[in-house]
């Protein structure tokens, strides 16, 4: 798939701006906060609905406008068109295709961007949460009963926590109904989680084996959140008490995590900043490469300061790859990355929120 148009009004510095897009390579060049990564931060939002800055859902709107706006013309593999929109007026989202008001996760469902950023080492070095972000969007797009069982899942997952919180005590019946439901809407979670997990090692293997060879062979492991072979149901159980203390859920699918463990460096504080990152990389390639196998294209691919994140074998070696692939993408810096020399890309000149074609 790719992107062949862009417009976006209201993000950050990007007051007003229209952007044709061609396959292949884009870059987009100029100063530090130029609005160059918001350029790419646009694209992430019609596939993620977030940003992929931390803590960047505040700052998203252009100070002083009351609303900002994403539109896309984003074509398939099989030449299908589609135009997508995501807005926000205060707090609240729209989404919107072909003109219809449609779900955020419609919306999700038919984009796919992924990216790597300056911030993606989080993904082997930080939290739970950023991991089960990649892995449900993952799941997202390749299984269409993750979803449902998402959302009911979590809607029994508040429900519960209301629970836990009320200022009087609630009775054991009132905790069994959504206690149930966390049960088995998580057995269909752990066992999707699962499957795309197998489906991802064999690329994962192989991007590793590309990036970081000097650390042998690469093992993925996952941990689903609760105690392995007792069913969650009895855990909350026989947990109640405890999570009565603390006032929240503490064992359930919302808490599950996944891990690479490399030969040569069994844990994760064993690997240095830029071995994070190339492992990082190579988890968002490996994804990437799954989707194309599932979904019969790649998706569009973000990289946001490239010269700066990865040393020059690196990033010939991953402009490479996307090239025979065919893959869209989207890349930024303060010059032209030297994989991309040689008018081999398009680029855009990025000032102060504007944007000037150059090749």
């Amino acid at each position: 798939m790719r992107l062949e148009t862009m417009k976006i009004r209201g993000l950050r510095c990007l007051s007003e701006v229209t952007i044709p897009l061609e396959a292949g390579m884009t870059v987009f060049v100029g100063a530090n906060g130029a609005g160059k990564t918001s350029v790419l931060e646009a694209a992430f939002l019609l596939s993620h609905a977030r940003s992929f800055r931390s803590g960047a859902k505040d700052a998203l709107l252009q100070r002083g406008a009351e609303s900002l706006a994403v539109f896309a013309e984003l074509r398939h593999q099989d030449d299908r068109i589609r135009r997508l929109g995501l807005g926000r007026q205060g707090v609240r989202w729209e989404a919107r295709m072909d003109g219809d008001i449609v779900s955020l996760s419609e919306l999700v469902g038919e984009c796919a961007v992924v990216c790597f950023e300056p911030g993606s080492h989080a993904l082997i070095a930080g939290g739970a949460e950023e991991r089960r972000r990649y892995l449900d969007w993952g799941v997202f797009h390749v299984e269409q009963e993750f979803m449902p069982a998402w959302r009911r899942y979590q809607r029994a997952l508040k429900q519960r926590n209301s629970l836990l919180r009320a200022s009087a005590p609630a009775s054991e019946a009132l905790f069994l109904p959504w206690e149930a439901e966390l049960d088995a809407t998580a057995s269909v979670i752990d066992r999707l989680r699962e499957l795309y997990l197998v489906a991802l090692r064999p690329h994962i293997e192989r991007t590793m084996q590309g990036l970081l060879p000097e650390l042998g062979s690469v093992e993925l492991r996952y941990r689903r959140g609760w105690t392995d072979e007792v069913s969650l149901g009895a855990v909350l159980a026989s947990q109640r008490g405890r999570d009565l203390a603390r006032g929240h859920t503490t064992m359930g699918s919302h808490r599950a995590d996944w891990a690479l463990s490399f030969e040569h460096a069994p844990q994760r504080e064993h690997l240095s900043r830029g071995q994070e990152k190339l492992a990082a990389l190579g988890c968002m390639l490996a994804q990437a490469a799954l989707y194309a196998e599932r979904r019969g294209e790649w998706p569009v691919v973000c990289l946001d300061d490239l010269a700066s994140e990865l040393d020059k074998s690196h990033q010939a070696a991953v402009v490479e790859q996307l090239r025979s692939v065919g893959a869209q993408v989207l890349v930024t810096g303060t010059e032209v990355p030297d994989a991309l020399q040689g008018g081999s890309a398009r680029v855009f000149h990025v000032e102060q929120g504007h944007l000037s074609p150059l090749l």
